[in-house]
């Protein structure tokens, strides 16, 4: 069962606590809160011992095996946590996971959690045995009205209230960070406690930590967003990422896009292209919009602007690489700049 963090706490309450729960993605803000929240809701039920695993190379699944049958001298009911990084536990460990759902206690909670999966491993016999008997949560970043409508209820639990522009401007500085939007938060608790937030107050207390990487940007030039696109292009600059990193992630869009348009004008069906590309259900829409903007012609003379960015970047004759990039970025929406000499 698939249940969201926003959702998690209520589920407990309405249904109880499950053997097992799933949790993974890479918002580390909502993975932490999540499970520690299953820690209280699993305390308040008697699960007084917990042990913790790292499923790394030195890891033996016999550990895990004997962990869920022993019971303690102190408890008789406890909290079993494995990080699982890649979320791919192999093939003794997918056995053994396999095992455990099969087999589940009322006496023992067994959590998972790492970084963000795909389908090909929602889609193992382990993952759905053990979701068929258990819960998974996805914690995957926040943005837009959602990230805002979670801003909102984290100043009420504070007992903020604040004007809507002082909401956006949290979501807009902690975007992609909700780690920071929460100190961010508590900070304003501290400053203005049980006071209605302006503008004017808030500007002068909250410092724009948000965070992006080159695949929240794709997802970004895919919607055709041309502002946002601008935004994470500045952040990403600010925390170092290397040029050639955006310009990888770039290529590899254009080429799908490319092999995409080229497949549609031959008289392919989208759903299979998407099947045979492997773009997931979740990202279909974006590439659907990036397609209706982007005709063949218009992508074969951005494939002349990347490439020749490329050969430039390699022979370091470009002084501000970011402006370039932005310039080539834009051309995803696209914008009119094709006619543009680049500066190199």
């Amino acid at each position: 069962m698939q249940v969201y963090p926003n959702r998690f706490d209520s589920t407990v309450a309405q249904q109880g606590l499950a053997c097992f729960y799933l949790i993974f993605g890479d918002e580390p803000q909502q993975k932490l809160e999540v499970i520690d929240a299953i820690r209280q809701h699993a305390k308040q039920h008697g699960f007084d011992e917990r042990q913790s695993f790292q499923a790394d190379n030195q890891f033996q699944w016999a550990t895990l095996v004997e962990a869920t049958q022993t019971l303690s001298l102190f408890s008789a009911r406890q909290l079993i946590e494995l990080e699982l990084p890649s979320g791919k536990p192999g093939a003794e460990g997918s056995k053994v996971l396999k095992q455990l759902a099969e087999t589940p206690s009322e006496d023992v909670i067994v959590v998972l959690h790492g970084n963000r999966i795909g389908k090909d491993v929602q889609n193992t016999k382990w993952f759905k045995a053990l979701d068929n008997r258990g819960v998974y949560v996805p914690c995957y970043p926040m943005e837009g009205n959602h990230l805002q409508n979670w801003v909102r209820q984290r100043l009420q639990q504070h007992q903020l209230q604040a004007e809507p522009e002082v909401v956006k401007l949290i979501a807009d500085y902690c975007e992609g960070n909700l780690l920071a939007a929460r100190q961010e938060i508590e900070k304003l608790a501290l400053l203005f406690p049980g006071q209605s937030i302006t503008l004017e107050q808030a500007t002068g207390a909250v410092v724009d930590q948000s965070r992006f990487n080159v695949f929240q940007l794709v997802d970004v030039l895919l919607a055709g967003d041309a502002a946002r696109s601008v935004k994470l292009l500045q952040r990403l600059e600010s925390e170092g990422i290397e040029p050639t990193i955006i310009l990888w992630a770039l290529v590899r869009e254009w080429q799908t896009l490319y092999e995409l348009q080229f497949a549609l004008n031959q008289g392919n069906n989208l759903s299979a292209l998407f099947k045979q590309h492997r773009i997931w259900r979740n990202r279909q829409g974006l590439y659907q919009t990036a397609l209706q903007r982007l005709d063949l012609p218009t992508l074969d003379k951005m494939h002349g602007k990347l490439m020749a960015f490329d050969q430039a970047l390699k022979q370091s004759s470009i002084t501000r690489p970011y402006v370039e990039l932005c310039h080539l970025c834009l051309l995803f929406m696209p914008m009119p700049l094709d006619a543009l000499e680049l500066g190199y």
